[in-house]
């Protein structure tokens, strides 16, 4: 892309866990793609904890669909006041046998996997307490490695 050729964006991604600060995260990427006439997919990533529960049988799947499609639905809001296309989906964030399966990873692939064009995610403080939000290590690696645009918020 030279100075001549115009800024496009078809696609943004959101990465999201559920929190206070990448629910922030979608109302950026619902402002960009009302700018570029673009389309918000929200990843909503699960946390580890969430992850080893579901596979030892310890959380309850219905819950997790239910918690998870509550978030979702007060994002829809965000996206429909700016009546900006919102496309929602789930994956885990962590697997007990892949070493390489961490969030950014997953960010990564999934805006590879969906040709996103500029993404957008939380960058919430790196703390040392166990209930740490699922991507607040991952936006350095997204920073990091990502081809695409980033807004970290």
């Amino acid at each position: 892309m030279d100075d001549s050729e115009p800024f496009t964006v078809d696609t943004v991604l959101a990465p999201v866990d559920g929190s206070e600060e990448s629910a922030t995260a979608v109302e950026y990427a619902v402002a960009v793609a009302d700018r570029y006439d673009a389309t918000v997919h929200v990843l909503f990533v699960l946390g580890r904890g969430v992850v080893r529960g579901l596979n030892a049988g310890t959380v309850d799947e219905e819950t997790v669909a239910t918690d998870t499609q509550g978030f979702f639905d007060e994002i829809q809001a965000v996206a429909d006041a700016a009546d900006v296309p919102l496309v929602t989906a789930v994956d885990d964030g962590f697997s007990q046998t892949r070493k390489t399966r961490h969030p950014g990873n997953v960010t990564l692939d999934t805006a590879d996997a969906i040709d996103a064009d500029f993404i957008v995610l939380p960058r919430e403080p790196v703390t040392d307490t166990a209930t740490s939000e699922v991507l607040e290590k991952a936006a350095e690696y997204v920073l990091a490695y990502a081809s695409q645009p980033v807004l970290s918020v």
